[in-house]
């Protein structure tokens, strides 16, 4: 399989280092290079050894041969731009480190990726195009919603819901039976014990809401 990375920044270097340790462990992947908006990056430019291929022009002619990953870690953003790539007719990899532990009854969605270090227990339900960075725990029943992110060594507990474009922060904890609403944030290192409504800020231990957010000014070109 083939594969270009939407994105050139801290997550798309993760998202090729992912891709290479499967090319280590005999997974028949081939990373082509990077997608990215020319005033982000020029064609040639080499990244970790990847060349920047072009933009989603470069993307549109090549949809029929290639499969693509968005790997940028805002939720908001990442949605936008896999709108963009859809437009273009290209098919999404889901990306699974090779040292991930994955129940039988776990089921992922396209578009996803899953870090070194990740345990998905039984029954755990991952739509498309979520980001589980390194060291993500996820409980038994628990379902996480397209676009969501978890940052490195989140913890969640079973029978959560993550609903749809939420960030969970660096080390954060949720325990068992909690929801966190569409488009929430919460904080690095907050313990979720109560739900989080949608669209709003959690932060602290307990988490606390401590304002809403309004995603109508994140407009991107």
């Amino acid at each position: 399989m083939q594969i270009v990375i939407i994105g050139v920044g801290g997550s798309a270097r993760l998202v090729l280092d992912n891709i290479e340790d499967c090319i280590d462990a005999g997974q028949e992947y081939e990373a082509l290079g990077f997608i990215v908006d020319p005033r982000y990056g020029q064609p040639g430019t080499l990244i970790n050894g990847k060349p920047i291929l072009g933009g989603f022009d470069w993307l549109a002619r090549h949809s029929s041969q290639v499969h693509a990953i968005c790997a940028v870690g805002d939720p908001v953003i990442r949605k936008h731009l896999i709108g963009r790539a859809a437009e273009c007719g290209v098919r999404f990899a889901t990306i699974r480190h090779p040292s991930v532990i994955v129940s039988r009854h776990a089921t992922v969605g396209n578009g996803c990726l899953i870090s070194a270090g990740g345990i998905l227990t039984a029954q755990v339900r991952i739509a498309d195009h979520v980001h589980l960075y390194v060291g993500c725990s996820i409980g038994h029943d628990t379902t996480i919603d397209s676009f969501t992110s978890l940052a490195m060594g989140v913890r969640v507990s079973g029978d959560v819901k993550l609903a749809e474009g939420c960030f969970v922060g660096t080390g954060a904890s949720i325990i068992e039976k909690r929801t966190v609403g569409e488009w929430s944030i919460v904080g690095a290192g907050g313990v979720v014990v109560a739900d989080v409504p949608a669209y709003s800020v959690a932060v602290g231990v307990p988490a606390k809401v401590i304002k809403a957010r309004n995603l109508e000014d994140r407009i991107f070109a």
